[in-house]
């Protein structure tokens, strides 16, 4: 089993910047990639960006340029960043993090195939 926590989110207001943290714990040995997500109410959940263990990484369009994936790993734990820079009312969202053990997330993103296993999310909001 893999218990997933995100932190890092606040309110800002437009331009500002936030950094989003996730560790994944448990049974991490065979996580293929690790993700950030975000939904706000009324909207499904869209993917943000993502990176496979091997530091292969894709961006949702709409983050191209401003957003910023790391990730980081300690025994049993795996850890992953989200810098998010010039952030705009639109960002304003619940963000999660998700971890991907099947191989076919990275297939799949901007989807949630794959992903199995979330964390309760962490809430980001922009004022203009």
């Amino acid at each position: 089993q893999v218990q997933v926590v995100e932190s890092g989110g606040g309110s800002v207001q437009a331009g500002g910047s936030l950094r989003l943290s996730c560790v994944a714990s448990g049974y991490t040995f065979n996580i293929r990639s690790m993700a950030w997500f975000r939904q706000v109410p009324g909207r499904e959940r869209e993917g943000v960006a993502v990176m496979d263990t091997y530091g292969k990484i894709r961006y949702a369009d709409l983050v191209k340029g401003r957003f910023t994936i790391s990730q980081d790993s300690a025994t049993n734990k795996k850890f992953l960043y989200l810098q998010m820079n010039s952030l705009q009312p639109e960002d304003t969202a619940m963000y999660y993090c998700a971890t991907d053990r099947s191989g076919v997330g990275w297939d799949y993103f901007p989807g949630l195939r794959g992903f199995g296993h979330w964390g309760q999310g962490t809430q980001v909001t922009v004022s203009s």
